[in-house]
């Protein structure tokens, strides 16, 4: 307790110092927490956003890619697929439902998504969670429209509004389709998933909107009266095309007889693909980055570490005279190192639980734009085994790096402490 109390007293006189120290170490614990936990978030939410679903269908290309615009609303697809390709898989042996997605319009920078009413059926997230309505219904009609969680609390959007959609994915809704408004009848509950920015209509609404236009162009005048016409008459009918589709199946071992059976349709060039094993290539392609954050982490931990051994060493001048007096007294070189060695602590776990409280409080704030802009749920939670375990080598280091000062400091003689340099 002498140990400490005198190590309280020394950093007390040395506050400012010492307070810069510490919020060099809370910056940096800060830092690597924060990447550890939205590394850790990230993964989870893209591992929790598809449950249960067995095969994705869309066009030949690239797993990976198939898998982020399909699921995630993120990318274009590089070709639909035709309808008589969909319902000749739907009919196979062992296909228990199917979901099909069409993509390519958006509403204020949010994508929709034209599906059918299995979707909110079938589709399934986190830990096999289905889909659930705070306000309202699934749709029914051409011209009913259902919001995510996300896009209706940005927009402040109820169940009866009208609203018109745009063609394109961009984030200025320049082409719209006026011609073709939605009332919105629903409303999901939050789900931390890609769904809760998605407007989901029918596969009947997109093919309505879309009458009369030819080539991503909007219809002339006279085209569009047509189209207006027509639209009825086209939302009674199947699309001819979709981007992709689910699959879940009640016999498990048809998979892989499945999925081969899809690759090789010579009608029309097409891939089926596992979730999991896209999302183990998805990560595998982020192991890269994720590795650089994590060394530009522990560079920055090395770096306050060095700052507070910096800080020891220049003020060890001023503290001649303090040792001086310590050996005079009897302190011999375990006094001397647990005297830096008690310093050195007090300032890592200050450092420690400022960058720890700092990081909660950063997530308090941020977790909504993160969740909005990004669709990463950074929950609050406890730290992990694996941030206890780094927190305590850091503190560890702290205490190995102050035995620099504390050897160096011993060495300074008890005639060269008490003498007056000139």
């Amino acid at each position: 307790m002498t140990i400490l109390r005198l190590a309280w007293a020394s950093l007390r006189n040395r506050r400012v110092a010492a307070l810069l120290t510490i919020i060099s170490i809370a910056l940096s614990v800060s830092l690597l927490l924060g990447v550890e936990k939205l590394r850790r978030d990230a993964r989870d939410g893209f591992a929790s956003t598809i449950s249960g679903t067995d095969l994705i269908v869309g066009a030949r290309g690239g797993a990976v890619q198939l898998l982020l615009y399909s699921v995630f609303r993120i990318g274009q697809a590089t070709n639909n697929i035709s309808w008589a390709s969909y319902q000749q898989i739907a009919a196979q042996p062992g296909v228990a439902w199917t979901v099909p997605i069409s993509l390519g319009d958006s509403h204020r920078g949010y994508r929709v998504m034209g599906t059918s009413e299995a979707y909110f059926e079938h589709y399934r997230y986190a830990h096999r969670q289905a889909l659930q309505f705070a306000q309202g219904r699934a749709f029914a009609g051409a011209a009913d429209v259902v919001l995510g969680a996300t896009v209706a609390r940005e927009f402040g959007y109820e169940p009866g509004q009208s609203i018109v959609l745009a063609h394109g994915t961009g984030a200025l809704d320049i082409n719209q389709h006026s011609d073709h408004p939605f009332t919105v009848v629903g409303i999901l509950r939050p789900t931390g998933t890609p769904v809760d920015r998605t407007l989901h209509v029918s596969l009947a609404g997109m093919e309505a909107m879309h009458e009369g236009w030819q080539d991503g162009a909007p219809p002339t005048q006279g085209a569009l009266a047509l189209g207006l016409n027509h639209a009825r008459a086209a939302a009674s009918t199947p699309p001819a095309s979709i981007t992709a589709f689910l699959i879940g199946l009640d016999r498990k071992t048809r998979l892989f007889a499945l999925q081969r059976h899809i690759n090789t349709m010579r009608t029309e060039p097409l891939q089926a693909i596992m979730p999991a094993v896209a999302l183990q290539e998805l990560w595998d392609l982020m192991r890269v980055a994720e590795d650089g954050l994590r060394i530009i982490s522990a560079f920055v931990v090395v770096t306050s570490l060095l700052g507070m051994l910096t800080v020891i060493l220049a003020t060890l001048e001023a503290r001649r005279r303090e040792m001086a007096v310590l050996r005079a007294v009897g302190a011999r070189l375990s006094h001397v190192a647990g005297l830096f060695v008690a310093e050195a602590g007090v300032l890592a776990l200050l450092g420690i639980g400022l960058g720890v409280a700092a990081l909660h409080g950063l997530i308090l704030v941020l977790q909504p734009l993160v969740s909005t802009r990004f669709g990463i749920h950074l929950p609050m939670s406890l730290l992990t085994a694996h941030d206890l375990l780094l927190l305590g080598v850091i503190f560890c280091a702290a205490l190995l790096v102050s035995l620099i000062p504390a050897a160096r400091a011993f060495r300074l003689s008890l005639a060269d402490g008490l003498s007056i340099r000139i």
